[in-house]
């Protein structure tokens, strides 16, 4: 008790709360309750939920009752009670976990959040935390709902989702988000904190995040609408730990097919079934690695939207069309739009039932209003699936669905989407989650009706807990521009760090003024370069835009085509490492493309660097994202980027081999065709052989890189590569061992078995150095070769 009085004491000097005698106290009664403690305000009510040691759930609102609606986001009903303890000093309520103390100013209701030994994590402000306004908006009567946290000047902020055209900077500390999820800006409602915490606001409504308050000591969320402020406090202290109860909270993204990690080749938009044949037989014949092409839309010309109808004159037999490319070990992807023109039988099947909403995109090929249907509404949902299912998805065999336009996208008129009325509720309340519910119910159905194959869906737009309906987010489109490409980089760093693990951008960009980039151009062919580099490194691997621009095409030079070849090679090699990181991501709740804070948060260096990333736990990623061998930089001369190698470790040039130290800032060489890249130090890295499509040559040797210099692991995943049997344990791991002392790399034995699975693998073991040919190629002398059968082996190098 002397202890915990001694702590609270220190914490008190701090001076995140206010004397009990200087106003009345705003706590009247509080009561522990089986989950969390309940509190009894002079105007309102709180309760601090104790989800488990390390997340709490605050609801505070100046109703007469909280909000009985489900929450859309966090699905986890924490059926396991969590042991705390509730003590009262000094005019504080004290909650203690097993690994925080929560404690509550009795006078002003503010909530300090610090460690078992009383170190601060974080505190909402003394004077203005939690508050419930009376607004009206678009004519509705409403409450906007607003939190506000103290912030050290030495906090640096990440996550609130992918914004494609805003600015470059990366961290949050010091300016403000829009969060209202329309055409080109997105909103997830998810923070991280270099401080060691996250949050989460539950909330739906349109918003806005304000990081520079108060002289940059302060950071809000104001919620336009709602009847309660409720957020979800997460602590790590380590990034990787917080996404892990992000989604212990939101929910686990399922896997994804072995073969959507390599490349898809895409275009607005192939106009027929003989085109199509004629890229599959234009990458096959000329053995570039690729594994999905995409019909995008409009393929229903000239019926309206929404028929799910594929155009016979144009498209006379579609399921040939997937038969045919799946005779070529390449998959199928087709768009289909939540939006439905009038005259159609599916339009006429949702209105007659109640299920379209009042909201309408103004069609830009046909100059219509076509109109949503109302994704909340659970039986809509199904009846869309069964309209898609049976006109296109399964009859097909279709394998995977871009989920476009989902935002929903009306255009300015977004007060409509307020004033509208959805299933769950008032718009204004459900301003942001249409895109949450529109996948809910495609990847319920999928689950459901095609059960032995892995949903994948690209998705416009994502919210909070939208990782669970396997669904990756591109960044909608962009222009085909170097000042756009720049900015994809923070974006798809900071929409993963929201807890969603799977983005993209169209590599080149969508469109150029609305039309077709001219690729022979030199400029637009450095772009693509460029960009494509960048795509090699992202979760998910795009072309797609306005415009041919697949690798085959003449639109590229000898140059440029063999430099977009090697990166798309480097790809298929890395995809024993990338499908090992999906695995990491489903069974450990990773990230793959990570903000430098995710490994070196206690480099203070890292937090504003806008254009660099760690792809799993061995790349550092440096997007060449300045315009330096055309246009008007070409005569100034500059052959390289700027690049820091953060402290504390060594790092490798993968291109050469040679080492540095890290804590320092390189002028890296950037020639066209390097992209640089680093790999820290004590990574291994298992490479495959040379393949034109994921799943080609199982049984080929693996090569494993190991950079020296420092102890490293890795594990190793397989399974099926398709289908949900993993969910039954049928996977396998095994995990890969560096002793940087001794010079071992040890290989444990396999846990775990699937059917088909390799009961012998053949690993060349190679020790990278600067004498080393380590690149893209094939390791032509390996240090060693093993032949390993899934049991523990020591290897001395």
């Amino acid at each position: 008790m002397l202890k915990q009085k001694l702590i609270l004491f220190l914490i008190l000097l701090t001076g995140f709360w206010l004397k009990a005698e200087n106003v009345s106290a705003n706590i009247i009664s509080y009561k522990k309750e089986a989950d969390g403690v309940s509190f009894s305000l002079d105007k309102g009510l709180m309760k601090i939920k104790v989800c488990r040691d390390d997340i709490i759930e605050v609801k505070y609102t100046i109703l007469k009752s909280f909000s009985q609606s489900p929450s859309l986001v966090v699905n986890n009903n924490w059926a396991s009670r969590v042991g705390f303890t509730v003590t009262e000093f000094d005019g504080n309520v004290v909650i203690n976990t097993g690994a925080l103390k929560v404690v509550v100013n009795k006078i002003t209701e503010a909530i300090t959040y610090t460690t078992i030994t009383g170190k601060v994590i974080t505190a909402e402000d003394k004077t203005e935390n939690k508050s419930m306004l009376a607004a009206t908006i678009a004519g509705i009567n409403t409450y906007n709902c607003t939190t506000q946290f103290c912030s050290p000047q030495d906090e640096a902020l990440f996550g609130l989702g992918c914004h494609p055209v805003d600015s470059l900077s990366i961290n949050y500390k010091g300016r403000n988000q829009d969060m209202a999820i329309k055409y080109m800006t997105g909103a997830i409602p998810v923070l991280l904190s270099t401080k060691g915490y996250g949050l989460l606001w539950d909330n739906y409504s349109a918003s806005n995040f304000y990081g520079a308050e108060a002289n940059n000591t302060k950071f809000k969320y104001v919620s336009e609408s709602g009847k309660q402020i409720d957020y979800y406090f997460f602590y790590g202290p380590d990034f990787d730990h917080i996404i892990d109860l992000y989604r212990t909270a939101t929910g686990k993204a399922p896997m994804f097919p072995k073969w959507s990690f390599g490349l898809f080749q895409s275009q607005d938009r192939y106009m027929s079934q003989q085109e199509i044949l004629k890229v599959k037989d234009n990458y096959r014949n000329n053995h570039i690695p690729v594994d999905a092409i995409v019909q995008d839309w409009y393929y229903w010309d000239p019926l309206p939207i929404g028929s799910h109808v594929m155009n016979p004159e144009r498209y006379p037999d579609p399921k040939a069309l997937v038969d045919e490319l799946h005779k070529a070990n390449l998959h199928a992807m087709i768009s289909i739009w939540p939006v439905f023109g009038k005259g159609t039988h599916n339009f006429d099947a949702l209105k007659s039932r109640g299920y379209l909403t009042n909201i309408t995109w103004d069609n830009v090929v046909t100059r219509t209003f076509d109109t949503y249907y109302d994704a909340h509404n659970p039986k809509a949902r199904d009846l869309y699936w069964e309209q898609a299912r049976d006109s296109l998805v399964k009859c097909y065999g279709w394998d995977a669905w871009w989920v476009d336009q989902c935002e929903p996208d009306n255009g300015a008129l977004l007060d409509e989407r307020r004033k509208d009325t959805f299933y769950s509720g008032r718009g204004i309340d459900y301003f942001n989650t249409y895109s949450l519910e529109h996948t809910k119910g495609i990847y319920g159905g999928w689950r459901k009706d095609i059960p032995g194959k892995r949903a994948f869906f690209l998705v416009r737009q994502a919210f909070a807990g939208q990782q669970r309906n396997a669904t990756t987010l591109w960044s909608s489109d962009i222009s085909c521009t170097f000042a756009s490409y720049k900015i994809q980089v923070p974006q798809g760093i900071n929409a993963c760090a929201s807890g969603i693990p799977y983005w993209t951008s169209d590599i080149g960009g969508y469109h150029l003024n609305w039309k077709a980039a001219d690729w022979s151009k030199p400029e637009n062919r450095e772009l693509f370069t460029r960009w494509f580099q960048f795509g090699t490194f992202c979760p998910i691997f795009r072309i797609h835009g306005k415009g041919e621009r697949a690798l085959f095409s003449d639109n590229w030079d000898a140059k440029t085509k063999a430099i977009l070849l090697n990166y798309d090679k480097l790809r298929y090699r890395l995809l024993p490492y990338i499908y090992s990181l999906a695995g990491k991501v489903t069974t450990d709740n990773y990230t793959m493309m990570r903000a430098l804070s995710f490994d070196f948060r206690n480099d203070p260096k890292v937090y504003s660097i806008a254009d660099q990333y760690m792809f799993g736990p061995a790349f550092l990623v440096n997007p060449v994202t300045e315009q330096l061998y055309t246009g008007s930089n070409a005569a100034a001369g500059k052959i390289t980027r700027s690049v820091y190698l953060p402290a504390a470790t060594q790092w490798y040039d993968f291109w050469t081999g040679k080492k540095y130290e890290g804590g320092q800032t390189l002028d890296a060489a950037s020639p066209i065709d390097i992209m640089p890249l680093y790999v820290k130090a004590g990574s291994i890295i298992p490479m495959g052989p040379d393949v034109e499509y994921a799943t080609e040559k199982p049984g080929s040797p693996i090569e494993l890189r190991i950079y020296p210099g420092a102890d490293g692991i890795f594990k190793f995943y397989e399974d099926e590569n398709d289908n949900y049997d993993y969910e039954k344990g049928a996977y396998a791991t095994f995990t890969l061992s560096w002793d940087d002392k001794n010079h071992s790399l040890t290989i444990s034995d396999t846990q775990g078995k699937f059917p088909g699975m390799l009961k012998t693998h053949k690993f060349n073991v190679v020790l990278v150095n600067e004498q080393q040919d380590t690149n893209l190629k094939i390791t032509a002398q390996a240090n060693k070769v093993v032949q390993y059968e899934g049991k523990r082996v020591n290897i001395k190098l």
